[in-house]
C-alpha cells in the first residue's frame, strides 16, 4: 500500500471519529442541551472588563450589565488599559452616576487583555468573578441561567454562548455562522468533561480557583484557553450555558480578521507547549482535550495537503495530456478515459464530507433564528463550507510559522 494511501486512511479514521463522537454525544444528550440549573442560593459576583480603545462599545457594555436580572451582581469593575481615545472619561462618568461602577486604569498600557484582567481581579472579594469584553453586550438573562451551574462545589468555571452582533457585511456573516458551529460543538464537549475554552466576551469563575491558578497567564496571546486548561488540570470542572447570550462584535475586514486568527492559533499553540508535559497524563486535559487540538492540526493540515496534492497532480497530468495529444493530433478525451468504478477513498471524503454538513446544519438549527430553518440562506453556508473552512489550515501553517519566529503580538 502507498504511503499516501496509507496517510489518507489514518487522516480519514481520525475525521470519522471526531465526527462521530460528537453525533453520538449530540444524540445522547440532546434533551440536555438547553438544560438551566434553578440556583440553589445567589452568589456574589464581580464582573471585571478590560477596556483599550472601546469608546464605541463600552457604555453598551456597562448598560447591559446594569439591566443584568442577576441579583447576586455587585460591582462593574471596568479597566481601562490607557487608551489614547476617551474610554477612561466615558467610564468614570458611568462610575459617577452608577455605584456599583468602578472606574479603574493601569499605571501603564499592558499590550494585552490578561492585563487589565489581572489588575481588575485584585480588587474583586465576591465568591464569583465575571470577565467581559468591551465590545460585547450579554442578553439580560445572561448571568443567571449561568450561576446555577456552580451549585456544583467543583464548578470552577463556566462560560456563555456567543453570537455575531449584527454582521455587516459578507465576512461578518459567515462568522456568524463559525460562531454558532463553535458554540454547539463546546456544549457537546462540555458533556464530555472537555471545554478548552471558556470565551473572552462572558465567562464567570470561582474566585478561589481563579486564584489558586493565578489568573491570566501575562504571556499567553490567548488567555482565555490557558486559564481553562489551568482549571481542569487543577482538577477543577468547566460547563458552557446555551441559553446564556453574548453579542460580540467580530472582524469586519480581512486584515483584522486574519490578524485576529493568527492570535487565536499562535496562542493555542503557546498553550499545548506550556502543557506539553501532561499530554496522555492529566485527567481529560491530557487524555481528551490536547489530543482533540493537536489531531485537529494534524486533519487541518493533512487535508489541505491531499487537496493540493490532488489538485496539482490533476493539473498536471491535464496539461501533459493536452500536449503531447496535440503534438500527435489523437483525441484529448476517448471512451476508454472514462472510469467509472468508484474510488474508494474517494467515496471515504464524500461520506466525510457529508456527515460534516449534516453536523453544521444541525449546529445552525440550534441557534436558529426567525424565518430560516438555520437562520442563515444555503447560499452562506455553502461559502462557509466550500470555501471558508479552507482558510483555516494556511492560517495554521502561518502561525507555527510565526510562534517558532517569536511572533508575541496581541
Amino acid at each position: 500500500m502507498e504511503g499516501l494511501t496509507i496517510l489518507y486512511l489514518v487522516y480519514t479514521f481520525i475525521a470519522f471519529y471526531f465526527l462521530t463522537l460528537y453525533i453520538i454525544t449530540y444524540v445522547q444528550n440532546r434533551k440536555q442541551i438547553y438544560e438551566t440549573i434553578k440556583l440553589n442560593k445567589i452568589r456574589s459576583l464581580s464582573i471585571v472588563v478590560p477596556c483599550y480603545n472601546e469608546a464605541n462599545s463600552i457604555g453598551k457594555n456597562i448598560e447591559a450589565f446594569l439591566e443584568s436580572d442577576y441579583s447576586g451582581l455587585k460591582k462593574i469593575i471596568v479597566v481601562d488599559d490607557c487608551s489614547t481615545d476617551n474610554s477612561y472619561e466615558i467610564i468614570k462618568q458611568y462610575a459617577k452616576k452608577y455605584p456599583r461602577v468602578i472606574a479603574f486604569r493601569t499605571p501603564e498600557n499592558t499590550g494585552r487583555a490578561a492585563g487589565p484582567k489581572n489588575f481588575g481581579a485584585k480588587f474583586v472579594k465576591t465568591e464569583l468573578i465575571g470577565f467581559s469584553d468591551a465590545d460585547s453586550i450579554p442578553n439580560k438573562d445572561a448571568i443567571s441561567k449561568m450561576v446555577g451551574h456552580f451549585n456544583d462545589a467543583k464548578m470552577g468555571a463556566v462560560t456563555s454562548r456567543v453570537f455575531v452582533d449584527n454582521p455587516k457585511n459578507y465576512l461578518t456573516r459567515i462568522q456568524a455562522i463559525e460562531y454558532k458551529i463553535i458554540a454547539f460543538t463546546r456544549k457537546l464537549l462540555g458533556f464530555l468533561d472537555s471545554i478548552y475554552v471558556t470565551n473572552g466576551p462572558l465567562s464567570i469563575y470561582r474566585k478561589n480557583a481563579y486564584d489558586q491558578v493565578g489568573g491570566f497567564d501575562m504571556k499567553n496571546l490567548t488567555e482565555d484557553i490557558e486559564i481553562t486548561w489551568h482549571f481542569v488540570s487543577k482538577g477543577w470542572k468547566v460547563q458552557m450555558s446555551i441559553p446564556s447570550i453574548v453579542r460580540s462584535s467580530p472582524p469586519t475586514t480581512v486584515k483584522t480578521w486574519f490578524k485576529q486568527r493568527i492570535r487565536w492559533n499562535v496562542g493555542g499553540i503557546q498553550t499545548v507547549a506550556k502543557y506539553r508535559k501532561k499530554f496522555f497524563q492529566c485527567g481529560m486535559l491530557g487524555l481528551f482535550i490536547m489530543p482533540l487540538f493537536i489531531f485537529s492540526w494534524f486533519i487541518g493540515i493533512t487535508g489541505l495537503f491531499f487537496l493540493s496534492y490532488r489538485l496539482t497532480n490533476y493539473l498536471i497530468m491535464k496539461f501533459l495530456v493536452a500536449k503531447y495529444s496535440i503534438a500527435s493530433q489523437v483525441a484529448l478525451v476517448s471512451m476508454n478515459d472514462l472510469n467509472l468504478n468508484p474510488n474508494i477513498l474517494f467515496i471515504f471524503g464524500m461520506v466525510l464530507f457529508t456527515l460534516g454538513l449534516i453536523y453544521t446544519i444541525t449546529a445552525l438549527y440550534y441557534s436558529k433564528e426567525k424565518g430560516r430553518i438555520t437562520g442563515h440562506p444555503f447560499r452562506d453556508i455553502f461559502i462557509y463550507s466550500f470555501f471558508y473552512l479552507l482558510m483555516y489550515p494556511p492560517l495554521l501553517i502561518v502561525s507555527f510559522y510565526k510562534y517558532f519566529r517569536g511572533y508575541n503580538t496581541w
